[in-house]
């Protein structure tokens, strides 16, 4: 058996092991109908689809050429982790927006380049998509603004 593409490899691997875990922990709930849907419904359909895609992706690493794996870096995962803990240490005493654009700006330090003019640009498109959806649409009650700015 030879890995003839090793990126695919390792994501059907990974698929799979994810679909698996979903199968196995739901199988600790009632299952339900489609009409009546009970709490292990959804995980093992997701499971499910998401182990049998899994293993689409794998049979076809070991039959058709594709990428090698790159090089693993820990830079985007620490930046991407830093943002989401200081988003939510954040968001009360700054409120939403300062907490988003502070989240935009950290996960941004995670990419191959910074250029401040585009990820601020990005972090208004956000913010107005974010506020527009999360806090109009539907109605969350995130605080927009520090307590001493209201």
């Amino acid at each position: 058996m030879k890995i003839k593409s090793p990126k695919d490899f390792w994501a059907g691997l990974m698929f799979i092991a994810f679909g698996l875990f979903f199968l196995v922990v739901a199988r600790n709930y009632q299952m339900g109908s489609a009409v009546r849907m009970g709490p292990a419904y959804f995980p093992t359909v997701l499971g499910g689809i998401m182990a049998v895609l899994g293993g689409i992706v794998f049979f076809q690493s070991l039959v058709m050429e594709g990428e090698a794996m790159p090089k693993f870096s820990f830079k985007p995962i620490f930046f991407i982790s830093l943002s989401l803990i200081l988003f939510g240490y954040l968001l009360k005493p700054l409120g939403f927006i300062l907490a988003l654009v502070i989240l935009i700006f950290v996960c941004a330090f995670g990419g191959h380049e910074f250029k401040a003019k585009e990820v601020s640009i990005l972090a208004v498109v956000l913010v107005i998509f974010s506020v527009l959806v999360f806090v109009k649409g539907l109605t969350l009650p995130f605080p927009l603004w520090p307590d001493f700015m209201s």
